[in-house]
């Protein structure tokens, strides 16, 4: 199992700000962020050449202590963000501890947006100067990258690189897929948000975690094997989102859109759950992935599976290398960061009822 102990930390976080992560231990350190939940590594480098904000997908949330030491090794500060109803924002005493609404249900990309703009806003106050990189996971991709297109005329806010792990570009090739197309789902996503559309185990995280053999530990409180169900209004949000997407974007900076070389069936007797992306469709990445900008870059990580940080050995230090080779050369071709004090509202993303027009941005507001 790859999951060495952290560091011991190289400084304790501000007190009364910081306090050590509940999840990974002291060489992470966690804080509130409005509903969501901020974590940085501790350790981090003398000189920072940029620093990593991850985001993480769906029925999940911040564990991977290693893709940290990753990206610390190789020069770059590193946060992530558990968002609202999610991770670290639902435990005890957590931002999101008494929110009545069920973990990772979002009901408009209004609150995605906030959220990644709040962290975004955060990290670049804690390393200012330096270039942003925003890594994101599955349906953090997709947020990730709606986000960066709504807040593209500002660029101290978005990202500087955008690197998408697998990202949720389409229903297409998952168990959602016949739900999404359902003609009723646009009614029964206003009507009964929080009915059920969708509710399946995930053979694919219950291989990964160390109790069935495993190479990962990680909270099965929130991060489910038996799965997350999937509601009418947060299945509606996200259909709505990949129309946007598929109509095309203008991320202005540069995107590593990374995806695993096979797509396979999420069942315990596919002899290639440990070597596919058995969540999504690889071919509907592939064909999406120009939609999201005028710069951007595939990566295909053969024998990945849909979290390519967690892949086997090889397919994952394969990930790592080409995302961290991507970044050494593109980090200069960065926007530069624009000096002064930073827009102190968050551009959020607004749903609305015109399907032509799925995801509007919203100015600033100071």
């Amino acid at each position: 199992m790859h999951a060495p102990a952290p560091r011991p930390p190289r400084r304790p976080g501000p007190a009364g700000r910081w306090r050590p992560d509940r999840l990974l231990g002291p060489a992470f350190e966690e804080r509130p962020l409005g509903p969501a939940t901020l974590v940085r590594a501790v350790d981090r480098p003398a000189r920072p050449r940029a620093v990593v904000l991850h985001v993480h997908g769906y029925n999940d949330y911040f564990f991977q202590a290693h893709l940290a030491r990753a990206f610390v090794d190789a020069g770059l500060a590193f946060h992530a963000v558990d968002l609202r109803r999610a991770g670290r924002s639902l435990l005890d005493a957590g931002p999101g501890a008494d929110d009545p609404l069920p973990p990772h249900y979002v009901a408009s990309l209004r609150e995605a947006g906030a959220d990644l703009s709040a962290a975004a806003h955060a990290v670049r106050e804690l390393e200012p100067g330096l270039p942003l990189v925003v890594h994101a996971h599955s349906t953090g991709g997709l947020s990730a990258a709606l986000w960066a297109h709504a807040v593209r005329h500002d660029p101290a806010h978005g990202p500087d690189l955008l690197v998408l792990n697998s990202p949720f570009f389409s229903l297409s090739g998952s168990r959602l897929a016949d739900a999404g197309r359902s003609a009723v789902l646009e009614v029964l996503g206003r009507r009964r948000p929080l009915a059920v559309v969708s509710a399946h185990p995930s053979e694919y995280a219950t291989a990964q975690h160390a109790s069935h053999g495993g190479r990962w530990d990680f909270d099965t409180t929130l991060k489910r094997p038996e799965g997350l169900p999937a509601r009418a209004g947060w299945l509606r949000t996200v259909t709505r989102a990949q129309a946007r997407l598929a109509r095309g974007l203008a991320v202005p900076g540069p995107v590593l859109v990374a995806r695993s070389d096979t797509s396979g069936p999420d069942r315990p007797d596919n002899p290639l759950l440990d070597a596919q992306d058995t969540v999504l469709d690889v071919g509907r990445i592939a064909a999406l992935t120009p939609r999201v900008g005028p710069d951007t870059t595939p990566l295909v990580v053969p024998g990945g599976v849909h979290d390519l940080a967690l892949s086997a050995d090889t397919p994952r230090h394969a990930y790592l290398d080409g995302v961290l080779a991507w970044l050494a050369a593109r980090l200069p071709q960065a926007r530069p960061p624009v000096p002064g004090t930073l827009t102190a509202g968050a551009d959020d993303l607004r749903d609305t009822d015109d399907t032509r027009d799925t995801v509007r941005e919203e100015e600033a507001q100071p």
